[in-house]
């Protein structure tokens, strides 16, 4: 499995101006089949425990940082612009010191390299 960390900043986005428009999109996702999509509020000294992923999923942080890590327990920081996608049955952790606000999207179908460069890579044995 690989431990992926992707950015939807404003500089991984394009500049929209058809219909007068003035504003970046940073594309994340699209999918084929159903997506379930949350949003997931950690205070300080937050955690979301250590766990098997049932579905791939894609943990967009929209405010705030932390650290996460997969089935190895090296710890990768993450923070607001940045996105961790882990594989079905993959192994993971979450957790934060100051706070973290982020959005979850779980679908069978993910596949975000199609749509955000790739920040950090880490092959898992």
């Amino acid at each position: 499995m690989i431990l992926k960390i992707f950015r939807f900043d404003a500089d991984a986005g394009k500049r929209v101006t058809k219909y007068d428009s003035d504003f970046i999109m940073s594309r994340i996702v699209q999918t084929e089949k159903a997506s379930y999509i949350g949003c997931m509020h950690l205070k300080s000294g937050g955690v979301v425990g250590y766990h098997q992923a049932v579905i791939p999923q894609l943990l967009l942080v929209v405010d705030g940082e932390g650290v996460v890590r997969g089935q190895e327990n090296s710890w990768v920081q993450v923070r607001t612009g940045e996105a961790v996608f882990w594989e079905r049955d993959e192994w993971h952790e979450t957790k934060t010191k100051k706070g973290l606000t982020a959005i979850v999207i779980e679908s069978e179908t993910l596949t975000p390299e199609d749509f955000m460069p790739v920040k950090y890579s880490h092959h898992l044995r």
